[in-house]
């Protein structure tokens, strides 16, 4: 049997099933995988051996009784930090905030404990979650494990390092404009943006969702069965359907997909990114599919409107708190919100606007299409210490191109590792889909999942073999 920590989901709950492990023996020895990892990855934040420990002996007891409490009963599982958790205080990413300790889980982390998973703590993120970087005021500089001197994207940047590395298979993260999918795709793990509303939160807001992070795409299905189900605090949530998330297996002959190698706006793909998307592309082509070039669909006005909203909205938060907060908000973000001061109404409400802008061309471009792929980003992980890819406030969007618009759509993306470059770094490849179809994109991607070249192994902590 594999070490403990490179076990999916699916494996550990057959393996509990028959009495081959036990969830105690599988949390340490995680746990213990992630003291050889943390002291270079600083993935974590609020990690909880002992608690961890304690759910597993719980569940344990559970097990030998043939009574899980629920599908996850036993398998670790980590949480990003700006989902509440209770009686653990929410940064934000921030050493602005002041730490109070939630006091109740917000839906995600309700239905993980429901279903019996072992919470081992939550993971990182940048200042209010407003970086693709592990850059933080509040947390250490979070790396990505298959080079510890690139970045490991965000905003769910301790999520997706924390995937790659192996401590445990399940990893909950959020996206705005890409932060389940950009660092998903730089740390060579499985992404899924859903439907907005598929996956409750709290609070809810525009183009806001959680998704699952995880090695492989049947445990982020897995994943999908717990975090879908209802929860009435998220007023912006889908009505609940009884999707059969394990039925992976699909035939592509006869798809229509766009290949979109070019967002309109933002950094074009690298040589190598590109290569391993027309890699992919042609791969569904000789499986059956038509393969057809996508003409980009979104403008500079656009992405232009949506950083004037963005930073105002973020200047007022910042600008509103005392000025002993405000000066520990890390630089970049500061300098980035603060060209939101002042601006006309006028201007914001136009730059609101290109919201429902994005979404009409998004849904417009797609319409043609069963599925579209792309990359996720348009360059692999950059230096670790920079706060983007321009490293720039003033342009801090140019990597998002081929992710954002699908938020303001609501349509299910996914990130999946498409290949490597030269240096062994890992590159994501986008999979959409319409509105709704978060099956089907979980299917498309389990196709690629089997089509693909068999993947490098998974980087190890510094000094172990």
């Amino acid at each position: 049997m594999a070490e403990f920590h490179q076990l999916s989901a699916v494996e550990l709950l057959a393996a509990y099933r028959h009495r081959q492990l036990s969830p105690v023996e599988v949390t340490r020895a995680v746990l213990a995988h992630i003291d050889a990892w943390e002291p270079q990855l600083h993935a974590t934040y609020a990690l909880d051996g002992d608690g961890a420990l304690a759910q597993a002996k719980a569940s344990q007891s559970r097990w030998s009784k043939g009574a899980p409490i629920g599908p996850l009963d036993g398998v670790p599982t980590t949480i990003k930090e700006n989902i509440a958790t209770r009686g653990v205080p929410v940064p934000l990413g921030t050493a602005a905030t002041v730490l109070i300790p939630a006091e109740r889980d917000a839906p995600p982390a309700a239905r993980l404990r429901e279903a019996g998973a072992v919470i081992l703590g939550k993971t990182t993120m940048p200042d209010y979650g407003m970086l693709s970087s592990g850059l933080s005021s509040i947390h250490p500089l979070t790396r990505n494990p298959w080079d510890l001197r690139k970045n490991p994207g965000g905003s769910s940047a301790g999520a997706a390092a924390a995937a790659a590395a192996g401590y445990g298979p399940l990893h909950v993260g959020t996206d705005i404009g890409g932060s389940v999918r950009l660092p998903s795709g730089w740390c060579g793990v499985f992404g899924l943006k859903p439907s907005l509303g598929r996956i409750p939160i709290f609070p809810p807001y525009a183009g806001r969702v959680a998704g699952p992070m995880t090695r492989t795409v049947a445990d982020a299905a897995l994943l999908m069965a717990t975090l879908s189900l209802p929860d009435t605090r998220d007023t912006m949530s889908l009505p609940y359907q009884a999707i059969a998330w394990d039925q992976l297996d699909t035939d592509v002959r006869g798809m229509r997909i766009g290949l979109m190698m070019d967002a309109g706006w933002g950094i074009a793909a690298e040589p190598e990114v590109r290569a391993a998307v027309e890699t992919a592309a042609r791969a569904f082509e000789a499986a059956g599919a038509i393969v057809t070039p996508m003409r980009p669909f979104m403008t500079r006005a656009m992405i232009d409107g949506m950083d004037d909203f963005w930073r105002t909205r973020s200047w007022l938060d910042i600008d509103a708190l005392p000025a002993e907060r405000r000066a520990k908000v890390l630089p970049y973000i500061t300098e980035w919100a603060r060209g939101g001061e002042g601006l006309s109404g006028a201007r914001v409400f136009r730059g609101y606007a290109q919201m429902g802008a994005m979404r009409e061309a998004a849904v417009g471009a797609c319409a043609a299409f069963d599925y579209v792929l792309s990359p996720t980003a348009p360059m692999p992980a950059y230096a670790a210490e920079l706060a983007g890819p321009t490293n720039d406030p003033a342009t801090p969007f140019e990597h998002i191109a081929f992710t954002l618009a699908f938020n303001m759509s609501e349509q299910p993306a996914a990130s999946i590792n498409g290949g490597y470059t030269s240096a062994g770094l890992p590159i994501g490849l986008q999979i959409i889909g319409h509105r709704f179809d978060d099956l089907g994109v979980l299917q498309m991607s389990r196709s690629w999942e089997q089509m693909r070249p068999v993947q490098r192994p998974w980087p190890r902590p510094p000094g172990t073999r």
